[in-house]
């Protein structure tokens, strides 16, 4: 059974995030060059159909004939049933909120995963808190890599026309946060 967070915890937290979300605003505006040296972009491992990079952070792979790996693949199917409703189809930001493609590429992963989970305000824009959503909080790494490779535009616009099978590791993983 899921624990909840003691309100200390959660004050904690929010004070701790206050400075990341005031300076966040400008991570979806910041320009990402595909060509230039990203760290946090190359894989440098697989295991069980999920890539990473050397600080162990999800990443994406992309074959040379355009097949993707999975997490890619569900990245954007999950991210077009949950998310593109406020940040416009392949992240592409839209007149409700900003472009998020950059974000993946410019914020660190574990900001990413706290302004979904906890979400964040700055004046009258608001990013609502999906902490407690199984379609995305399962799917959050999925998500974060199809982001990231619409960032650094190792993916066009649009489905996906080839992907890579779905592991029996990722299956058990799903299976397991779905219930």
């Amino acid at each position: 059974m899921p624990r909840t967070a003691t309100p200390i915890l959660v004050a904690a937290t929010l004070a701790l995030g206050l400075p990341v979300a005031a300076s966040a605003q400008s991570w979806s505006d910041q320009p990402v060059d595909p060509a230039a040296d990203h760290p946090q972009v190359p894989v440098a491992y697989e295991d069980g159909g999920r890539y990473y990079t050397d600080d162990d952070i999800p990443t994406y792979n992309v074959a040379e004939d355009g097949t993707v790996d999975w997490l890619t693949f569900s990245g954007f199917r999950r991210y077009h049933s949950e998310c593109h409703v406020c940040h416009g189809p392949d992240g592409e930001g839209s007149t409700y909120a900003p472009k998020i493609k950059n974000s993946a590429v410019n914020m660190d992963y574990y900001d990413f995963y706290d302004v979904v989970v906890n979400g964040r305000a700055n004046g009258n824009s608001v990013m609502p808190h999906f902490g407690d959503n199984q379609n995305v909080m399962c799917y959050l790494d999925d998500i974060y890599v199809y982001l990231k490779a619409r960032g650094m535009d190792a993916v066009p616009r649009g489905r996906p026309a080839q992907k890579e099978a779905k592991s029996d590791m990722i299956q058990e993983a799903e299976n397991a946060c779905m219930g």
